[in-house]
């Protein structure tokens, strides 16, 4: 089986087949969205919005052509099973890790394993947050599981990744200790982050720092 981690980043960004239009209408992103997340919960599937509309919710905001849709591996074939019921295109783009789906020129991705081994799993879930999003609730990733997904997937090509985890590590309630315990899927990444949000001055406990400074160490 090919490594998901070859393939880029929990973003799908490097290589993979798409037909992702240029220039996305406003409204039509706004009803895509409002379709797509209907449809999913109308089906009960567990999901997180992350991407763009995460992060600016959290952080900094930040316009975004997609949807990014975060889902158990094993309801990844389901839900884009329930978006083809609901009028997207659909293509199995990557049986590893990704599917895509389209409507009225927006492309949702359906991510189902990232780098570092993230997968949407039950702790993530009990973390999650509900958010209005133009007056749609969704549910998005806590915080601390988007600065750890940002500090990992963070390459030069996308270092918007890097930046929207400094916004949120600024702007957020951090639970540090959940954040040290999901920091062990990327600990030398988190680590630096943490460290470099200290010299822009950014509130991060030294505490935080030394514990995960000893996990390093230990790994």
């Amino acid at each position: 089986m090919r490594n998901p981690a070859d393939r880029l980043t929990l973003y799908g960004e490097r290589n993979v087949p798409s037909r992702e239009p240029a220039g996305v209408d406003e409204a039509a992103f706004d009803e895509v969205l409002r379709d797509a997340i209907t449809a999913v919960e109308a089906d009960g599937l567990p999901y997180l919005l992350m991407g763009g509309i995460a992060s600016g919710m959290l952080g900094r905001p930040r316009w975004t052509h997609d949807v990014d849709l975060l889902v158990k591996p094993e309801h990844a074939a389901p839900v884009l099973q329930t978006l083809a019921r609901a009028g997207f295109t659909t293509e199995e783009t990557d049986p590893v890790w990704l599917y895509k789906a389209f409507k009225r020129a927006v492309l949702v991705d359906i991510i189902f394993y990232g780098e570092g081994g993230i997968y949407l799993d039950e702790e993530m879930l009990r973390h999650s947050l509900v958010r209005e999003f133009k007056g749609l609730p969704v549910r998005i990733a806590s915080p601390e599981d988007l600065i750890v997904i940002k500090a990992i997937v963070h390459k030069e090509e996308t270092s918007r990744h890097w930046f929207d985890a400094l916004a949120i590590l600024s702007r957020s309630d951090i639970d540090w200790d959940y954040l040290l315990h999901r920091a062990r899927r990327g600990a030398r990444r988190v680590l630096s982050l943490l460290i470099y949000a200290q010299s822009r001055d950014i509130l991060v406990p030294t505490w935080v720092v030394r514990r995960l400074y000893q996990t390093t160490c230990e790994a």
